[in-house]
C-alpha cells in the first residue's frame, strides 16, 4: 500500500514539473538579450539577415544616420568583400519602460580587413525594443564611438 502511495506521490511530482515546463516561457528580457546576442553572432558570421531579423521594418539607428536596409547592406558588403568582423559584447543591462524595453551595453568590434578601419572600437549603445506579433524587435538604436 505504501509503495502505491509514494507511486502516486511520484506521478503527481511529475505531471506537475510538466505542466509547470509547458507553461514556462521565456521572461522578455531574456527574449531581448538573446536577440541582442544573435546579432553579435550573424555579425560575425556576415549573415545580413540574422543581422536584420531582429529588428523592426522601421528601424532608425543613430537617429536616421542608417536604417535596416542601409545596416544589412552593409554586413551583406562586408560578407562580400571577405571582410571579417569580430563581435565583442559587454555586459546588457535591460530596463522595461512600460511595454518597452531599453537595452544599453557595451560593443568591441574588430576587423582584419580594410574596409572600415576608423569604424572599428569600443561603442556604447542604447537600443529600444517593443514587441510585434510576439516577437520582441529592436525599432531604435543609437551608438556612440567611444575613445
Amino acid at each position: 500500500m505504501i509503495g502505491l502511495k509514494k507511486a502516486g506521490f511520484l506521478l503527481v511530482v511529475v505531471l506537475l514539473a510538466a505542466a509547470l515546463s509547458a507553461c514556462h516561457r521565456t521572461p522578455d528580457e531574456e527574449q531581448v538579450r538573446e536577440a541582442i546576442a544573435a546579432v553579435a553572432q550573424a555579425a560575425e558570421a556576415g549573415s545580413a539577415s540574422g543581422v536584420g531579423e531582429p529588428l523592426s521594418e522601421d528601424f532608425d539607428g543613430n537617429a536616421g544616420a542608417l536604417d535596416r536596409r542601409g545596416l544589412t547592406g552593409m554586413v551583406r558588403l562586408l560578407a562580400l568583400r571577405g571582410e571579417h568582423i569580430g563581435v565583442t559584447m559587454g555586459p546588457v543591462s535591460i530596463e522595461p519602460r512600460g511595454e518597452r524595453m531599453v537595452a544599453t551595453f557595451t560593443v568591441t568590434l574588430t576587423s582584419g580587413g580594410k574596409l572600415l578601419p576608423d569604424q572599428m572600437g569600443v561603442y556604447q549603445v542604447e537600443s529600444a525594443w517593443r514587441k510585434e506579433d510576439g516577437v520582441w524587435r529592436c525599432y531604435t538604436a543609437n551608438w556612440k564611438h567611444m575613445v
